[in-house]
């Protein structure tokens, strides 16, 4: 359609809304917990349905790029789940540290926290949650109770002991 047949308050500047990328590296798995999924595939549904009530007639320019962005998400989670391999929790005992695992840690401080190890695309979810590719989610992978470990923060070098292990 020509721009002569537009509403001038329809032209409004055009925002490019960019394709979220996946931090993993290409031909790396992708992994999630079985929470993680559920929640994924819950966010989903939201933003089909927030995308329904935007659609409705007439269509502002601000509601257009809201769609498109709606648009690009979902098309990430999707592709998310797509490619996701969800991974089961071990059964017991667990001793070891592995992926979906609640990890209780003290530094040398004496401060304790708590640590869910999740897949790149589910940190967000959770509280508390670390990604099992970042510094201290592959510093505690296969750790066991008992065991320190050390990583590099911003803060500097952190070393935690491993208080207990459980899954949800």
């Amino acid at each position: 359609m020509s721009k002569a047949f537009i509403r001038e308050d329809d032209i409004g500047e055009e925002r490019v809304v960019r394709r979220p990328v996946s931090s993993l590296p290409p031909g790396e798995q992708n992994y999630l917990t079985p929470a993680g999924a559920h929640r994924l595939r819950e966010a989903v549904a939201e933003l089909k349905h927030e995308r329904i009530a935007l659609a409705s007639p007439p269509v502002s320019a601000d509601a257009r790029r809201e769609l498109q962005e709606i648009d690009h998400r979902v098309r990430y989670l999707e592709e998310s789940l797509r490619t996701a391999e969800i991974v089961q929790v071990p059964p017991p005992p667990w001793t070891i540290v592995r992926f979906g695992a609640i990890v209780v840690v003290r530094d040398s401080e004496g401060e304790e926290a708590r640590y869910r190890i999740v897949g790149v695309d589910e940190a967000d979810l959770f509280p508390d949650s670390v990604s099992w590719r970042s510094p201290i989610g592959r510093a505690l992978l296969l750790a066991r109770v008992g065991q320190r470990v050390t990583f590099e923060s911003p803060r500097g070098r952190v070393r935690l002991e491993i208080l207990s292990i459980s899954y949800a």
